[in-house]
């Protein structure tokens, strides 16, 4: 069971808490194991809308699988720097330190920089403060004008509906971005917007249709994409014929349901690859039966400029 403890400050903006908050809750009814936790130095915390909410005044016991998230605040009732405790910032550098991850939406930005988290780091927050945080933390790296940065398990978004992507980010690299497709789906969300690279996943990428027929096999390929999926299994899992499928998946995402296959393959394996895997490993781990399929499609991955994992 992993925890997420959302440490909450006096006038925090609703839908920073409440966009991350939902993306979590919504894996839980999913089945994945997240227990949400809402801390606070006051057990009532009113927020910029209004809205007053209630909070623990204490912490439960962290692992390193725990997550720690840090919702932005109206920098004008505060200042930037934010009325975070010295005590709150010893417990994120100290969840930092045993190995787990601590992340920021909008001006939450400063109290990982308060806490020490942010030195030599590449992060980010809100635009409108994004001078502030490189002002007043000199040793960071701030990254402008991007949704969200992870550096070293320091993970910082813009804040606002980037902590919704941020959190669907961080499913996505515990899970896998098929889990994060169903909560973006369940979240009527078109797709997952991608940090600071350009590119986005072929999951998400190609998400952006209405097409229900596409989604169900999606959904399919998305679940059992290392697997051999004949056209005509997938044909008769959503009720329609091998070519009306294949004319509908062509019109929906300009993608052979093959084709979309080998890109989430080839994701997988870059993602493997990043964290030390042979690329034979990871052919083998994603379905290729050795690593020359990969190789190729590799070469024309890159040569197409379709974005690889990040």
């Amino acid at each position: 069971m992993a925890r997420v403890v959302f440490l909450l400050v006096p006038q925090l903006h609703l839908l920073d808490l409440a966009g991350p908050a939902q993306v979590f809750s919504s894996a839980a009814d999913l089945g994945y194991d997240y227990r949400l936790h809402y801390v606070a130095e006051a057990a009532e915390v009113p927020t910029v809308q209004g809205v007053s909410l209630r909070a623990d005044t204490g912490w439960p016991e962290l692992d390193r699988d725990d997550l720690v998230v840090v919702p932005g605040w109206r920098p004008a009732a505060h200042g930037p720097a934010g009325p975070v405790g010295a005590d709150d910032l010893r417990r994120l550098a100290d969840h930092h330190v045993r190995g787990g991850t601590v992340a920021s939406v909008c001006a939450g930005a400063f109290a990982l920089g308060r806490a020490g988290l942010l030195d030599g780091r590449r992060c980010t927050t809100h635009h409108e403060v994004q001078d502030e945080l490189a002002r007043r933390h000199r040793a960071a790296r701030v990254v402008r004008d991007v949704l969200y940065v992870v550096d070293d398990r320091v993970v910082t978004s813009a804040g606002i509906a980037s902590g919704i992507d941020v959190a669907l980010h961080l499913v996505a690299t515990r899970h896998g971005p098929s889990a994060a497709a169903r909560i973006a789906r369940t979240l009527v969300v078109y797709a997952r917007r991608n940090g600071h690279e350009q590119q986005a996943s072929a999951m998400m990428r190609h998400r952006s249709h209405l097409s229900d027929a596409v989604h169900r096999v999606q959904d399919l390929i998305d679940a059992r994409y290392s697997e051999s999926l004949p056209l005509a299994g997938l044909a008769a899992a959503c009720g329609v014929s091998e070519r009306t499928l294949s004319r509908l998946f062509r019109q929906a995402t300009g993608l052979t349901p093959l084709g979309y296959q080998q890109l989430l393959r080839v994701e997988r394996a870059e993602h493997l690859i990043g964290h030390g895997a042979t690329v034979e490993s990871a052919a083998r781990a994603v379905g290729f039966t050795d690593a020359r399929m990969l190789r190729r499609l590799r070469t024309r991955t890159t040569r197409t400029t379709l974005p690889l994992a990040s």
